[in-house]
């Protein structure tokens, strides 16, 4: 199993949270000081170099006009750990194809990135989450077909080599595709995808053998979708496509207490606000999807754990927290209970847990967590028709 550290650069420096009403989309500017968001970027970065020194692989994303995401653009990140760090695999997951208007200006730049990493570069793409259809001001019932038809435009570029292209897309067309550079790995780096109840695309990306993710979840939903993922690459022949990949948050502590303390601090990131009209755009999510939200069949998602216990989300696995001995135990436990996974992406620092007890909590972790866990075995495809129903 492979490990890595992740934080979306947060910036918590706000009036008391019960004074506003969101921390996304309308939050005011006014509410951020450049002096501290410098400070901020540069400590970030620096824990992410923590992290690949201490072994650790690293992953960044990015959000826009929110509080709980200071990378606007994860390319700038990844380009920079590419330079100064040495180690660890770097992810972005990733790159918001849907709301971005060239996806051949992506594929440039992970081709980029991957060149100066030396071959490190793992390039996700994603849907973008509700709320930044606002901010972008697209389509919310084209997001889906964006997101495809930019991933089939990237993949094409980066493993065309002689002659150009054209490309006659829904939404692109360009004349004489060359890509300058080309990545360094070949075919091109491994891609991953994410999801959290579109099963169609859980298993489209298992048919193209990218890495599937998923975050916050608990283990039961984990479980059908890594099924579904499974199911379709054993239904078409495939030998294990590109593998599974789960982010919770993390905080190991040398005490019960300490990380009790720290996962409190962790859990800003899920208390979140954001105004009610920007969570579902019309046209975002299928009507099936929205008729079964309103029937109460999403009760164990994200939004419903925020109003749950420490030891509710731990159960669920949404939150893994403790000594290194029990936090290497909730990794296993919830391994089994999905039927394995091959990544486990962690949320490490949050609100205002400062550098010091963020490097703590990494090299811990890295030092008597992941060894326990490094060799699990990775997953194994699923028998039976579930998947497939």
């Amino acid at each position: 199993m492979q490990s890595w550290y992740f934080t979306e650069m947060p910036y918590p420096h706000l009036p008391p949270m019960e004074d506003l009403s969101t921390l996304r989309v309308t939050l005011q500017a006014r509410h951020f000081d450049p002096k501290i968001g410098a400070d901020l970027y540069n400590r970030y970065l620096d824990e992410y170099m923590v992290a690949d020194d201490a072994g650790l692989n690293l992953m960044v994303n990015e959000h826009h006009q929110t509080a709980t995401c200071l990378d606007v653009a994860a390319p700038l990140s990844l380009a920079i750990l590419a330079r100064q760090t040495s180690k660890g695999q770097l992810c972005i997951l990733g790159n918001p194809i849907a709301n971005r208007g060239d996806p051949l200006r992506i594929a440039e730049e992970m081709a980029m990135v991957d060149c100066i990493s030396r071959g490190r570069v793992n390039a996700g793409f994603v849907r973008g989450v509700p709320y930044e259809v606002f901010a972008s001001n697209s389509n919310p019932t084209q997001t889906v077909e964006r997101l495809w038809e930019g991933v089939d435009l990237v993949q094409k570029a980066w493993t065309s080599h002689g002659e150009p292209f054209n490309f006659e897309g829904k939404f692109t067309h360009r004349r004489s595709v060359n890509l300058w550079p080309r990545p360094y790995q070949t075919p091109h780096p491994p891609i991953w995808m994410t999801g959290s109840s579109d099963l169609p695309a859980v298993r489209r990306a298992a048919d193209r053998g990218f890495v599937f993710a998923t975050f916050l979840q608990p283990y039961a939903k984990v479980r059908t979708l890594f099924d579904a993922y499974r199911g379709a690459y054993r239904l078409n022949g495939q030998p294990g496509g590109g593998g599974t990949a789960f982010m919770p948050l993390v905080y190991v502590a040398d005490t019960e207490a300490e990380a009790e303390a720290g996962i409190k601090e962790l859990i800003w990131y899920m208390i979140a606000k954001s105004e009610p009209q920007f969570r579902n755009p019309p046209g975002y999510a299928p009507v099936d999807t929205n008729v079964q939200a309103l029937r109460g069949a999403f009760a164990g998602r994200t939004d419903a754990m925020r109003a749950q216990t420490l030891e509710f989300q731990k159960e669920q696995g949404v939150i893994m927290y403790g000594t290194p001995d029990q936090v290497a135990a909730q990794v296993k436990r919830f391994y089994d209970l999905v039927g394995g996974f091959d990544h486990l992406l962690m949320m490490m620092q949050a609100g205002f847990i400062d550098h010091d007890r963020t490097c703590a909590n990494i090299r811990l972790f890295a030092k008597e967590v992941y060894p326990q866990i490094r060799d699990l075995a990775r997953t194994q495809p699923i028998e039976g028709s579930l998947a497939a129903e």
